[in-house]
């Protein structure tokens, strides 16, 4: 674990997972889910999957790889590469653990930053290897519902930067439902109901915005910017007390489709020797 603060903040990473596991403000208020029985994470990076696989087989040059729900970077142990009283940066490489699941060589690197009264997530994804790396990428982070000073989860709403008026996807336990129902976003305005929730995840697969805001009456509210990452999804569990806003670039297969994984829909595909950068913003207050 490796604790933090700068400008009133005070964060908390782990090097399994490169999980965020705390993020408080001067009044050592708590923004961030605590891992409590009705789901175990606080903030998981979703690598080299966001979503499911068909039966969580990944098809490649004619064999087959079992690649769990979401990828299985957040259950890996990653490398400390830098630590600081303001931040740190992490790091995991392939290996053969790794390519037993998904026979690809990657770097995977997490810098987190504490300045300007919010912190910075920056995810930088490299591809040392010699042919294309096809890959899924998410934030997954777990915020407090209800918020600081909030009496309850009444009240509570998201405001998105633009209006969102598209039909929204759904995402059960293991599968995927496409542009399934009309958006419950009124405007840029969605109200929070713990109902919301119950058939699943709301998807986003295409927002107009790039940012929002996660307020309440009377409550210490939260504003997020996301960058490189084309989807969102909300989620939470009727009855729990987080709400998970979640910026990806990827989603769970399609129903019916059980390709190679090159060909997967919602992909990011990685030229030899480049990198692709993503970026998250948490700026409480």
């Amino acid at each position: 674990m490796h604790r933090f603060g700068a400008g009133g903040l005070t964060a908390t990473v782990r090097a399994v997972g490169a999980e965020l596991c705390s993020l408080r403000d001067a009044a050592g208020r708590e923004y961030l889910w605590q891992a409590g029985p009705a789901w175990p994470r606080h903030a998981p990076v979703l690598f080299p999957m966001v979503g499911r696989l068909a039966g969580d087989v990944l098809r490649h040059n004619g064999r087959t790889y079992r690649l769990p729900q979401h990828g299985f970077a957040r259950d890996r142990v990653f490398t400390w590469a830098e630590r600081s009283a303001s931040g740190c940066r992490l790091e995991l490489r392939d290996d053969a653990e790794s390519r037993a699941a998904y026979p690809f060589a990657f770097r995977l690197e997490l810098a987190f930053t504490l300045a300007a009264g919010g912190l910075d997530i920056t995810a930088t994804v490299h591809n040392p290897g010699a042919e294309v790396l096809p890959f899924g990428f998410g934030f997954h982070p777990g915020f407090a519902w209800p918020l600081p000073g909030a009496a309850s989860q009444a009240g509570h709403a998201v405001l998105f930067d633009q209006p969102e008026p598209a039909p929204i996807g759904r995402l059960p336990q293991d599968c995927f439902a496409r542009a399934v129902e009309p958006s419950p976003v009124r405007g840029r305005d969605l109200a929070l109901d713990p109902a919301l929730f119950a058939a699943g995840a709301v998807v986003l697969e295409a927002p107009h915005s790039r940012g929002l805001g996660y307020t309440a009456p009377g409550a210490s509210g939260l504003r997020l910017a996301w960058q490189g990452l084309p989807q969102l999804g909300l989620w939470s569990k009727p009855g729990a007390d987080f709400l998970c806003i979640e910026p990806w670039h990827g989603f769970h297969s399609p129903p019916g489709w059980d390709g190679a994984f090159l060909d997967k829909p919602g992909l990011a595909l990685l030229p030899p020797g480049a990198s692709q950068v993503f970026g998250l913003a948490i700026r409480p207050g």
